[in-house]
């Protein structure tokens, strides 16, 4: 059979990419940037963040060390209920959610500027404060 149907990608390199994409987002890294950093085009970047190129161990490893996070991070809330997925509880599309406001001009703003206060004490009062307000709305 010669079937020319496109092979649809993973879904957990669709969730890989789709995080890879999310941290660089929250750091404000273009496509160019980390593409640079690894030693790649921004293309090959746009096809490991939609999934359409699976990414290897050693570049995983790569990307974590740039965006500054453990490898885990890219496998959380992963859709195949693997040890790495949410804990039992929270909701199934918590990643989604997350990413929603991360890709919205206020959220982004948000984290942003939230990541670069160093003080962890200001970054605690700055979440009370939040809360209070949210419940002052509910």
């Amino acid at each position: 059979m010669n079937d020319k149907k496109k092979k649809q990608p993973n879904p957990i390199d669709i969730h890989v990419g789709s995080r890879i994409r999310l941290r660089r987002t929250m750091l404000g890294m273009s496509q160019e940037k980390l593409g640079e950093s690894l030693g790649i085009t921004f293309q090959q970047v746009q096809k490991y963040e939609k999934g359409t190129n699976r990414v290897g161990a050693s570049r995983l490893q790569n990307i974590a060390s740039i965006l500054n996070v453990p490898v885990s991070f890219f496998f959380e809330d992963a859709p195949d209920g693997s040890a790495a997925s949410a804990p039992s509880g929270l909701e199934e599309n918590s990643s989604t959610y997350v990413v929603s406001f991360l890709s919205s001009s206020e959220g982004l703003q948000l984290n942003r500027a939230f990541v670069k206060i160093a003080d962890p004490k200001v970054r605690r009062r700055i979440i009370d404060l939040v809360k209070s307000l949210a419940d002052e709305d509910a």
